[in-house]
């Protein structure tokens, strides 16, 4: 999987380069290093970490493999602002033992199970689900967006709820009524902080239909 980070690179080109204008003279400089960049950063393997996201980012290789033109791959082009709610290996696990029935521990075969289950075109609506274009949504605009509706990569909303008591809870609620909605783990929040592309760890996969029975 070494060479897929740099077929992501390589599609995020195809999306268009953008020329940045000049910053105005008192203007804070914001870092354009990617969330792909970040995310790849541990190895991008599969391992017993259950709170990264190596299912996530091996997930958007797959589209990207297949798809070299879909907006997944905006995540390696970080001229352009992102805001992404990344699911944990640990969401995706749930997710499949909601579509299966059955608890996967292995990240590879949650991975396998759903490219066999999904196929590629649905987990790529999926991610994009994921990802609001164009804005770079850090905590403290997270938290004050308390009944938003955020428009997602995939053209459909998700809604932001915020509770501060008893304690701060950030909860996103998705397309799918009948699945528990998913919440923004605090110990995760602002991930590439300093860049305009910017990610909040989730413990749910965001679901932009309904994916079980």
């Amino acid at each position: 999987m070494r060479r897929v980070p740099a077929l992501i690179a390589t599609s995020a080109l195809a999306l268009g380069a953008i020329t940045a204008a000049a910053p105005a003279a008192n203007a804070k400089t914001v870092g354009e290093d990617s969330l792909a960049t970040l995310l790849t950063s541990d190895g991008d393997e599969f391992d017993n970490n259950s709170k990264d996201f190596d299912i996530l980012t091996q997930a958007a290789f797959a589209v990207v493999a297949a798809k070299p033109d879909s907006k997944v791959a905006v995540v390696a082009d970080g001229t352009k602002r992102a805001t992404v709610f990344a699911p944990t290996d640990q969401a995706f696990r749930v997710l499949v033992k909601d579509l299966t029935g059955k608890t996967i521990k292995s990240e590879k075969k949650i991975f396998e199970s759903l490219v066999a289950l999904a196929g590629v075109d649905t987990i790529e609506s999926v991610l994009l689900y994921h990802v609001i274009p164009g804005k770079t949504l850090t905590s403290g605009k997270v938290l004050k967006a308390d009944g938003a509706k955020l428009m997602t990569a995939n053209g459909k909303t998700l809604k932001v709820d915020v509770r501060k008591k008893p304690s701060l809870r950030i909860t996103l609620k998705d397309k799918d009524k009948g699945a528990q909605d998913a919440k923004v783990i605090l110990s995760a929040l602002d991930l590439n902080k300093g860049n305009k592309q910017v990610a909040h760890g989730i413990d749910r996969v965001l679901r932009p239909i309904k994916l079980s029975n």
